[in-house]
């Protein structure tokens, strides 16, 4: 089965999903005032909403790049990747909400950090999932499996969710900063697959 419709399906769901995201900023509520200095102000003070988006972005980036790359290294697909394909679409579709909350309760609140988190946690082991049944597929021997490798970035990147959501019941900034910690280890696009298809 051709490749091409899978990764098509997928990336107008990745365009939707940063779509919504960004459909949840608001901009000030006064739309009377015209002095610089208020409207600054008023903008000032959504910065967590902005701050929330900014983070569920680059995830979300993070992950269409690293899709590209899997996709680059993969011959064809099978119902097991089409399935898991949608396992991962399914915990990135709910990243807008989650985003959103995170945003309105203002990083205050443990439970929609965590639950923040989960989405995320969810997210990466639905790719991890894609990435086996592709391996699974392809062959041990294949590109794609040489490339992988141990994953250390994928089992390093679980136990900071783990740890985020864990202790953001202790205050949601460390939850917070942990979710922020994995975004920084991934944010230079994974070359692994890339490297490999060069040698």
């Amino acid at each position: 089965m051709g490749k091409g419709r899978l990764e098509a399906f997928s990336d107008g769901v990745i365009a939707i999903i940063i779509t919504i995201m960004v459909l949840e900023l608001r901009p000030p509520h006064d739309h009377t005032t015209h002095e610089i200095a208020t409207t600054f102000v008023a903008l000032c003070e959504q910065w967590p909403v902005m701050l929330s988006y900014l983070l569920s972005f680059i995830y979300v980036g993070i992950y269409w790049n690293n899709h590209h790359h899997l996709w680059h290294a993969a011959r064809s697909v099978n119902g097991a990747i089409l399935w898991a394909n949608l396992h991962l679409l399914f915990w990135l579709s709910l990243v807008p909400f989650a985003t959103d909350w995170m945003g309105e309760t203002r990083f205050r609140a443990a439970v929609p950090v965590a639950i923040y988190g989960v989405v995320l946690l969810m997210a990466a082991i639905a790719f991890t999932i894609l990435v086996r049944a592709m391996i699974r597929s392809h062959g041990q021997d294949s590109l794609l499996a040489r490339a992988v490798g141990k994953d250390r970035k994928s089992k390093i990147s679980l136990a900071f969710y783990t740890a985020g959501i864990a202790t953001t019941f202790l205050n949601p900034w460390i939850g917070v900063a942990c979710y922020t910690v994995v975004t920084l280890i991934w944010l230079i696009p994974d070359r692994r697959i890339e490297t490999r298809m060069e040698v």
